[in-house]
């Protein structure tokens, strides 16, 4: 009885001990695929605002790791760990999410934003709602859409100034439908290569050409390989901040509250680093040698009264009213 009694005392004692001290906050990691690189101002967006804030202000109880270049894999490869639970947390061009519902093709289609002010309009009022309602079922929520910017046409052959220049030329697309039909419609060859295997497939003349927001043609040395840029403008692309939906539920309310506060701050510093990189590259291609070019309003406008079909495909197969708000806000 006297033992039982001292182990009993003991354990009590052992408790009251322990139970002086706070239980220790529960820790987690996110970790953020980037296919960029370190350059690029999404990933500085990344390392000097998002992963620094959500760190300082919830105490170190959240980790954001980040891991640029492709080291977690592709676009697609990234959505679908982070859609399976296997990853946290990416940042991919918008157009790679295309294929999980076929209604997100509006974020794609040519021509349809004429300034990225409207496009920041679109996508904070309405677009990224519509979107993660769409991506649900796929256990995938943007926390925010960041940018990439308008896409340009770089090429080895001259600039681009009408369709005509579009003629014959094989340019590399992404494995997208609506990209490939956009420019069998403007004329060219379309031909979907991987973004990993297209700078040796212009240096090797596999393609003549390419398409790609300014940022990735000069954070990706794209400019080497290719002398003239067309700024032909004709998707604008964003970069959605996405996460697991699974995860994100699973986090404590507070810490959910920070990165969602953290999330709204990083969107316009993330758009504004994308913008001052985009003009300041313009100036680095000339210096690299690079001939840059610009359209015209009636330049532009032959381009854009030949993509017609894709908006006319679109309206027909959805019949939905999203591309009439899109028109109400420029």
């Amino acid at each position: 009885m006297r033992t039982m009694k001292t182990t009993v005392l003991f354990a009590v004692a052992v408790m009251m001990f322990w139970g002086a001290f706070p239980a220790r906050a529960e820790e987690y990691t996110i970790r953020v695929a980037f296919i960029g690189a370190e350059s690029h101002g999404s990933y500085i967006t990344l390392n000097e605002k998002f992963k620094k804030d959500i760190e300082e202000r919830t105490g170190g109880r959240v980790k954001v790791e980040l891991y640029p270049n492709a080291q977690l894999g592709s676009d697609r490869q990234a959505i679908e760990g982070i859609s399976i639970g296997t990853l946290e947390m990416a940042v991919v061009g918008g157009s790679s999410l295309l294929t999980l519902d076929d209604r997100m093709t509006i974020m794609d289609l040519p021509f349809i934003f004429k300034t990225r002010e409207a496009a920041h309009k679109a996508y904070d009022e309405f677009l990224t709602e519509e979107f993660n309602k769409y991506l649900e079922p796929h256990d995938i929520l943007i926390l925010f859409s960041g940018e990439l910017g308008y896409r340009h046409i770089t090429n080895s052959r001259g600039p681009i100034r009408t369709p005509a220049d579009l003629k014959g030329l094989k340019i590399r697309t992404m494995e997208n439908p609506l990209h490939v039909e956009t420019f069998r419609l403007l004329g060219a060859n379309p031909t979907p290569v991987a973004f990993s295997e297209l700078y040796t497939a212009l240096q090797q003349g596999t393609v003549d050409a390419q398409e790609n927001p300014i940022g990735v043609i000069v954070t990706s040395k794209l400019f080497e390989v290719q002398k003239y840029t067309s700024l032909t403008g004709h998707i604008y692309t964003t970069a959605p901040f996405i996460i697991s939906k699974s995860y994100w539920e699973n986090l404590p309310d507070d810490i959910r509250k920070i990165i969602s506060e953290v999330a709204e701050e990083t969107k316009p510093y993330q758009r504004n680093v994308i913008e001052e990189q985009n003009l300041q590259f313009l100036g680095e291609l000339e210096k690299a040698g690079g001939e840059v070019n610009d359209l015209s309003p009636a330049e532009k406008q032959a381009f854009i009264d030949l993509c017609k079909p894709v908006y006319d495909d679109y309206i027909k197969k959805y019949q939905d009213g999203t591309i009439k708000r899109i028109m109400a806000i420029q």
